[in-house]
C-alpha cells in the first residue's frame, strides 16, 4: 500500500476494525517513511454492481467516481467526509437491494441527491446543476424555486 502523502510503499497496520454491517474491514495504517497515518478499507471482490447509463450502457458502480462528485458538490461547504461516506453507503445499498444487481444512473442520482438535500443545500444546488445538466438558467431558477418551497412548507407559512 503506497502512501498518499508521500507515495512510500511501507506501512504497518496501527488498528483493523469490521465495519457494523461486517461487509468491509477498515484499517489504520501509518507510513514508515513519514509517519503519517490514512485509513484503507478491504472489501470482498464479489460479481459487480452495475449502473445503467442514460444512453443504455452499463458500466461498474464506482464507489470512488460518486465519492469524487460529492466531494466537489461539497467543496467549502460544511459538510464532513464520514457523511459523504454514509451516502456512498446508502447509494451502494440501493445498488446491493436491487433485484438484478443493477440500477440506472437515474435512480442512483436521485437518491444521492435526496440525501444531500438533507445535509446541504448549496451542495445540492452544486450536485443537481451537474447531474440534471441544467440546459439554460430557467432550469437552474426553477430548481431553486422549487426547494425554496420545500423550506417554505417545512418551516409553517407566516
Amino acid at each position: 500500500m503506497k502512501c498518499p502523502y508521500c507515495g512510500f510503499g511501507q506501512d504497518r497496520v496501527v488498528d483493523s476494525r469490521e465495519s457494523k454491517e461486517a461487509d468491509s474491514i477498515r484499517r489504520r495504517r501509518e507510513c514508515e517513511k513519514c509517519n503519517r497515518r490514512f485509513t484503507t478499507y478491504e472489501r470482498i471482490d464479489e460479481i459487480p454492481y452495475m449502473v445503467v447509463k442514460k444512453d443504455g450502457r452499463r458500466e461498474r458502480f464506482d464507489r470512488q467516481k460518486v465519492l469524487s462528485g460529492l466531494l466537489r458538490a461539497c467543496e467549502k461547504r460544511p459538510v464532513s467526509s464520514s457523511q459523504l461516506e454514509n451516502v456512498v453507503d446508502a447509494a451502494e445499498t440501493f445498488l446491493i437491494d436491487a433485484p438484478e444487481r443493477e440500477r440506472t444512473t437515474a435512480e442512483v442520482g436521485e437518491l444521492i441527491m435526496q440525501h444531500l438535500k438533507g445535509l446541504d443545500t448549496v451542495a445540492y444546488i452544486r450536485f443537481a446543476s451537474v447531474y440534471r445538466d441544467f440546459k439554460d438558467v430557467r432550469e437552474f431558477k426553477e430548481e431553486l424555486e422549487g426547494l425554496l418551497e420545500s423550506h417554505r412548507g417545512g418551516k409553517g407559512k407566516k
